[in-house]
């Protein structure tokens, strides 16, 4: 009886509107998060690359503007629209982000769309209701009010952007009003993909060849040579050459920790929180495959794709070790350390935006501790004359130089490296460190701080 009403409910998500809705039930009932319901979607489903591509389109699209969209929705729903049926509420979502976002899709197919959904899936009553609701929003899409910005810019700047207040709030505290409208807009922007050539299997002019051959178009990257960035959004990862290892999908922020930690071929190098391993290939690729890296992370089925990864790129020199990292100890003490530690990943909102939604400030907090506790792990791991690099995905202030001032504080056997030795002066906060943002550099937000053992 299960596997028969299981597969009733599967029938019912059938199509390209009817699986976003479904994705988008998941999300908001539970802590899964969007890109691994849509991986799987994707894998398993039998939808043309086309459909994949528009799925990944409306469901992304629909949470990146979720604050936005329920502003509008809220005006025009008769009732409580917070206590809408979710099956009723994500048709309207997918249909009204159709309408005012897509505009290749006809007004009357999103909305006949969605009602026919509706209807199959909840009934007549609520399928006139969806109706009702989407055509009133038509008619009077020039008589849409948001907020008034000079009387509430919190509220505002939450509604129209589609930020949570409590970020906001944060953000206009820690950047002010200029800059954090840029931020939020910046964030809503549609994502971007960038490759790092893996030159442990290839060197950037072949993959340039192999990409224009299979009509991939691409243009340099800004920052670092071993990038590239595509112009659009493909299947990369079906692609022959990237099941060869020749290349691996990394957003261009994620270079300046590796490339600030400088590791040399022959030096031993520990990645404290290594899964997937994304950075610890990296980190194998400058060390021309030479040397050893120990690669830490609590769960071994987390290492295990890491694993999997280093055997597609072609690295022989990383060392994994399933356990809690302050549990960790080695002996042997490490030439360069690589602490990029758990957070809030909120300079990643363009790439994920269902993390704003699903962060809270208490859980900062508790992130706060946790980070300041690895890069004190960290101090007792590394040799003298070595090297620490601490690093988050994240723009917030209390992840980033809070954490390292409050460990140079407690420490004066370490000294901060100033990053402009390194970087370029665009790229330097006021404290020295890097600090990237996805609406001053146009790639993820991300922030890099070194330190070195003097005593």
């Amino acid at each position: 009886m299960e596997k028969i009403k299981e597969t009733k409910v599967k029938n019912l998500y059938v199509g390209v509107r009817g699986i976003a809705v479904k994705i988008l039930n998941r999300i908001e009932r539970t802590d899964a998060y969007l890109d691994k319901l849509l991986d799987a979607e994707m894998r398993h489903s039998q939808l043309s690359s086309v459909d994949k591509a528009l799925l990944f389109e409306i469901v992304h699209g629909v949470i990146r503007q979720l604050g936005y969209l329920d502003w509008i929705l809220t005006g025009f729903y008769k009732g409580m629209y917070v206590k809408c049926i979710p099956n009723v509420k994500n048709a309207m979502r997918v249909g009204l982000y159709q309408i005012l976002f897509l505009d290749k899709i006809p007004t009357y197919a999103a909305i006949n769309e969605s009602v026919e959904f509706v209807k199959k899936i909840q009934g007549k009553k609520s399928a006139d209701l969806t109706n009702a609701v989407l055509r009133n929003i038509i008619r009077n899409k020039e008589n849409i009010r948001f907020p008034d910005r000079n009387e509430n810019l919190i509220q505002f700047l939450s509604a129209f952007y589609s930020h949570p207040i409590w970020l906001v709030k944060r953000w206009l505290k820690q950047y002010g009003e200029e800059f954090t409208e840029s931020l939020l807009q910046a964030n809503n922007a549609k994502p971007s993909i960038s490759l790092r050539v893996n030159k442990i299997k290839t060197n950037k002019p072949e993959l340039k060849k192999l990409l224009k051959q299979v009509e991939i178009k691409f243009h340099e990257s800004k920052y670092f040579d071993e990038y590239l960035h595509l112009q659009n959004l493909s299947n990369i990862q079906d692609w022959a050459y990237f099941k060869k290892g020749y290349l691996t999908i990394q957003d261009e922020s994620t270079a300046f920790s590796v490339k600030f930690l400088d590791p040399q071929p022959g030096e031993r190098v520990l990645d404290m929180c290594a899964a997937p391993g994304g950075k610890t290939s990296f980190l194998a690729d400058l060390m021309k495959n030479k040397g050893e890296i120990v690669a830490l992370d609590l769960y071994d089925g987390r290492l295990e794709m890491l694993r999997q990864n280093m055997k597609r790129l072609g690295v022989n020199i990383v060392k994994t070790v399933a356990v809690d990292l302050m549990d960790f100890n080695d002996n042997d003490k490490f030439d360069k350390i690589l602490a990029d530690v758990p957070c809030s990943g909120l300079g990643t909102l363009t790439k994920k935006p269902d993390i704003k939604w699903k962060r809270y400030l208490g859980e900062l907090k508790k992130l706060n501790d946790l980070q300041l506790r690895i890069l004190q792990k960290a101090a007792t791991l590394v040799r003298k004359n070595g090297y620490i690099v601490y690093s988050t995905c994240s723009i917030d202030k209390d992840e980033n130089w809070n954490i390292v001032n409050k460990f140079l504080q407690k420490h004066d056997n370490f000294e901060l490296i100033n990053a402009s030795s390194r970087f370029s002066e665009n790229l330097i906060d006021e404290n020295n460190c890097v600090q990237t943002f996805p609406n001053v550099h146009k790639i993820d937000g991300a922030f890099a701080a070194k330190l070195k053992k003097i005593d």
